[in-house]
């Protein structure tokens, strides 16, 4: 199966969610999956910041897996608000110290952004071939229908982490809210799309007592993954009052490989963009009163539902655990 990973991994940055990389390791550990490229956007962390994590990731396995740096901002939301709430969470609860004993993310050279091209330049040359898995906003994606109008119909699959519709305390999540434009224009292309929204993720859940199977595996992929996801489990633990974290992004590489890990529902979703609700997403089949609200002009779309949480984990466990890194000279 061939695969481009959009996304805005965080791994071993202090206060960053680490969903992203666990999803990547997935993607690059499977042997059913054939990752052909990762493209990062702005969203759970910058898109240079992601860029950079992405690149140690694949450079550290000596895997030949191109990565783009894409959209540093989205296409019409102020970016100030989202990067003081999601870059500076750490200090703000003072458990900066928890990433203490994580080396930094080596930073390379400020690249182009040239994620979207690269995203629709692949889709369009391979029609019905490649499938995006898109863990971040949809900036990206939606710039890349832009450049290429005939993506939506090429492209074989899009999986997306994003919306949420009935999670206490959760009025829109941060791949919609972020750049709620590129997520109705993606919703609304046409193209074959399966949600995953966090309704259904925050049925996830990694605690310590996982990593610790993975410590023993002590291959550079899990030692990847117990390194910069220690911190993150404390901090969730912490602050959101969790005994482990949600895996959210990691579910999307899952439903490729194991359907029978969810439940799932076909739903015309529909996402606001104006007022104090813009960016928050809704089922336009369940409205009971639909005066003023815009019928969503794609097809239903799929939509997970619920998932085996221990299923996940020993697929996700399954894969790491036959993961070989390539030597360097490969």
């Amino acid at each position: 199966m061939r695969v481009i990973i959009d996304c805005d991994p965080g791994n071993g940055v202090a206060g960053a969610n680490v969903d992203d990389g666990l999803a990547l390791a997935l993607a690059i550990a499977a042997p059913e999956i054939q990752l052909e490229m990762i493209t990062t956007v702005s969203g759970n962390t910058p898109s240079e910041v992601g860029f950079n994590v992405a690149s140690h990731l694949v450079n550290s396995l000596n895997e030949d897996i191109p990565v783009y740096r894409g959209a540093s901002s989205a296409l019409i939301e102020a970016s100030g608000p989202w990067r003081e709430l999601l870059d500076n969470g750490a200090q703000r609860a003072q458990l900066n110290y928890l990433w203490d004993n994580l080396p930094p993310v080596p930073a390379l050279p400020k690249s182009a952004p040239e994620a979207a091209w690269r995203i629709g330049e692949r889709v369009c040359q391979n029609p019905h071939q490649v499938t995006i898995i898109a863990i971040g906003p949809l900036t990206n994606i939606a710039m890349a229908m832009q450049l290429f109008p005939e993506m939506a119909e090429k492209v074989a699959e899009i999986v997306i982490m994003g919306a949420v519709f009935n999670v206490p305390g959760y009025i829109k999540d941060t791949n919609f809210g972020l750049d709620p434009e590129a997520a109705h224009a993606v919703l609304n292309s046409g193209a074959n799309i399966t949600l995953v929204p966090m309704d259904v993720t925050v049925q996830t859940q990694m605690v310590q007592s996982d990593l610790d199977k993975f410590s023993v595996l002590q291959s550079t992929l899990s030692q990847f993954l117990v390194n910069t996801m220690r911190p993150w489990i404390d901090y969730s633990r912490a602050t959101r009052q969790l005994a482990g974290c949600w895996v959210h992004d990691v579910l999307t590489v899952a439903w490729l490989l194991d359907k029978s890990l969810v439940t799932y529902e076909k739903k015309q979703v529909g996402i606001e963009l104006q007022g104090a609700l813009r960016g928050k997403s809704y089922y336009y089949d369940a409205l009971r009163l639909r005066v003023g609200i815009p019928e969503p002009m794609a097809k239903p779309i799929t939509v997970l539902q619920t998932v085996d949480n221990q299923g996940l984990l020993g697929l996700i466990f399954a894969s790491v655990s036959r993961y070989t890194a390539k030597p360097a000279w490969s």
